[in-house]
């Protein structure tokens, strides 16, 4: 297991067509790689994440309890399939597509637990919660349906809250530290989903 990517943000207008009330709304989902395999620069992490990212919406990203948010790389072969069909277009996504920290290798949702600890490099950090997929996820993929997408596959990534500060470089490896081990975001995801099927949120 290991980290490939640390991606930061800024807060910009974000354009879409995938929301009744909103065309134009301000996110920071698109992140840019700042540390990779292909030049591991070393980034600084705060108690609020990595220096330098923003969040345009502290009620559902960001602050000390979502302060990384963590995708593995295994799922963008399932997003760029999905989205070259339904786009109709080639699609080929970079690192830090999903507006993700820390793209990881070697570990995904049914294998990570609310309360694990992940030891990456020199720095630890605890499982929070799932990511819960919003319209603004919608625009950014180009696609009506990829926050249904997200939560059907189970492939939702999670948040983390730092524990130790200092600076990361990608390449570094990750070890878990298992906690409780009651419920793991991919448990977390489908409670989601059955809740959203329930209120017709999908349809």
């Amino acid at each position: 297991m290991r980290l490939l990517s640390i991606s930061a943000g800024k807060v910009m207008p974000l354009f879409g067509s995938h929301h009744p009330n909103y065309s134009r709304v301000a996110s920071a989902i698109n992140k840019q790689s700042m540390s990779n395999l292909a030049s591991p620069a070393p980034v600084e992490i705060t108690r609020l994440g990595v220096a330098g990212d923003e969040q345009a919406d502290l009620s559902v990203h960001g602050g000390i309890e979502k302060a990384i948010y963590v995708y593995p790389i295994e799922h963008y072969a399932f997003w760029n399939d999905l989205l070259s069909r339904e786009t109709k277009k080639p699609v080929d996504l970079a690192l830090g597509a999903f507006g993700e920290n820390f793209t990881i290798e070697g570990l995904v949702e049914t294998e990570i637990f609310i309360g694990d600890q992940m030891q990456i490099g020199g720095l630890q950090f605890t499982v929070v919660k799932l990511r819960e997929p919003c319209f603004k996820f919608n625009a950014k993929m180009g696609y009506k349906g990829a926050a249904k997408a997200m939560l059907q596959s189970g492939f939702s990534g999670w948040y983390l809250r730092v524990n130790q500060t200092g600076t990361l470089a990608a390449g570094a490896a990750i070890q878990v530290l298992p906690g409780q081990r009651l419920t793991s975001v991919a448990d977390q995801n489908q409670a989601l989903f059955n809740r959203g099927e329930q209120k017709n949120l999908w349809d």
